[in-house]
C-alpha cells in the first residue's frame, strides 16, 4: 500500500459545471442496498493533496479501507493543487478552497484516481456533475483552536495584540467580539503557520483543532474557543470521501466507513451554507449538534469587518438536516444577512473589474 506523488498540472475547469442539484447527500440518493451485488474493485486510487495534513487523512482512509478489504491494493496519489500553489495570497482573492480538491476532482473524472479524501469543509457546496459524496467519516473536534505561547487565553491579549488567521469567518468574529485587535492575514501550512508564530510574527493565531490533534500536535493548543465565542465552518473536523456517482463498487466499499450524526450534521451545515451561496467570499459559520433524534443547528453571516453579525439557531429532527439547514438560513435571509450577502456580491463584482 504505497502512495504516488504527482505534481497537478494544468487542469480542466470543473467550476462551470458545478451541479445545481440543491443537495448533496452522502451518495447522492444512491441507495447502499442497490448496489451490493456489485463487485468489490480489485484496487483504489486515493487523491490527495500532498499536505502533511491531507496526507495524514487520506492514509487514514487507506487504513480503515485495507482492514475492511485486505485483498483491494490501495495506494495514494499526491497531488499539488492550485490552493497549495498560491499560498501568498487570501483564499477569497485566490478563488476559494475549491481550489483545494478541484485538480483532485479532475482526477476522479480522469479516471487516474478512485476516490478522493477532502477536509469537508474545503469541499464546496455544489459539486461537479457526475460526482458524489460517497460518504462522511467521524467528526473529529469542530472547534477552533487558540494557539499562543504568551498568553494562556484570547481574553488575555492586550489592544494591538496581532492575531494571524487565514479565514474571513474566523477574522469576522474577532473583530466583532474583540475589536481592539490586530486581527492579519496567515497562510501556509499547519506547520509554517506554527513557525511564523514561534518566530514572532504574531501574539497569537487561530487554527482548526482537528488538524492540530491529526498531525499529534495538540500540545499545541492553548485553549479550545467554544462555538458560542467561534462558530466552526460547516463540515469543520470532518472528512469527506468523493467519487465518481456511477461508480456502485465504490459506494458500498465505502458504505462502513460513512458516520450517520456527523453526515447528518454535515448535511444541515452545508445545506445552511448552500442557500446562502456561502464562499470564501463571505464570513458564514454553522455548527450543528445531534442529542437523540433532535438537532440543533446554529449559523452566522457577517461583514469581514465585524460590524454586523446576523446570528441564529434552530432545532428540528436529526432526520430533516437539509431542511433544518435551509429553513434557518432564509431566516437568517430575512433578518439582515441578505443585505449583507448583496453588499458583499456588489463589492466582489467591483474587485474583479479592477
Amino acid at each position: 500500500m504505497g502512495w504516488v506523488f504527482a505534481a497537478a498540472g494544468a487542469s480542466r475547469v470543473l467550476e462551470s459545471q458545478r451541479s445545481e442539484c440543491v443537495t448533496d447527500s452522502v451518495c447522492c440518493g444512491v441507495s447502499v442496498s442497490s448496489v451490493a451485488t456489485d463487485a468489490l474493485p480489485r484496487r483504489i486510487v486515493i487523491a490527495s493533496r500532498a499536505s502533511a495534513l491531507a496526507l495524514w487523512q487520506a492514509r487514514h482512509i487507506r487504513s480503515r479501507l485495507g482492514a475492511l478489504y485486505p485483498r483491494i491494493e490501495i495506494s495514494i496519489l499526491g497531488m499539488t493543487t492550485q490552493g497549495d500553489r498560491t499560498l501568498g495570497a487570501s483564499f477569497a482573492k485566490i478563488g476559494g478552497k475549491g481550489l483545494f480538491v478541484k485538480e483532485l476532482e479532475e482526477a476522479l473524472v480522469q479516471e487516474r484516481a478512485d476516490i478522493a479524501v477532502h477536509s469537508a469543509k474545503d469541499v464546496p457546496m455544489r459539486l461537479p456533475a457526475g460526482l458524489m459524496l460517497a460518504a462522511i467519516g467521524a467528526r473529529e473536534d469542530p472547534r477552533d483552536a487558540f494557539v499562543s505561547s504568551r498568553f494562556d487565553r484570547l481574553a488575555a491579549l492586550h489592544a494591538g495584540a496581532r492575531v494571524g488567521t487565514s479565514s474571513l469567518r474566523r477574522e469576522c468574529q474577532l473583530r466583532a467580539r474583540h475589536p481592539q485587535l490586530r486581527v492579519e492575514p496567515l497562510r501556509g501550512n499547519v506547520t509554517t503557520r506554527l513557525a511564523k508564530l514561534d518566530d514572532g510574527d504574531y501574539d497569537a493565531i487561530i487554527l482548526a483543532a482537528a488538524g492540530l490533534k491529526r498531525l499529534g500536535l495538540e500540545s499545541r493548543i492553548t485553549a479550545l474557543l467554544d462555538p458560542g465565542e467561534s462558530l466552526p465552518a460547516p463540515g469543520q473536523g470532518a472528512l469527506a470521501i468523493e467519487c465518481c456517482a456511477g461508480r456502485g463498487d465504490l459506494a458500498r466499499c465505502l458504505a462502513p466507513l460513512n458516520h450517520r450524526e456527523t453526515a447528518l450534521c454535515v448535511a444541515a451545515e452545508r445545506a445552511l451554507s448552500r442557500a446562502l451561496t456561502g464562499s470564501c467570499n463571505v464570513p458564514l459559520g454553522a455548527h450543528a449538534e445531534i442529542a437523540g433524534d433532535g438537532m440543533r443547528l446554529r449559523a452566522f453571516v457577517g461583514r469581514p469587518d465585524g460590524t454586523r453579525l446576523v446570528t441564529g439557531e434552530r432545532s428540528g429532527a436529526a432526520a430533516d438536516a437539509e431542511t433544518l439547514g435551509a429553513t434557518l438560513a432564509e431566516e437568517l435571509k430575512s433578518r439582515g444577512a441578505a443585505a449583507i450577502l448583496a453588499e458583499l456580491e456588489k463589492q466582489t463584482a467591483t474587485d474583479e473589474r479592477r
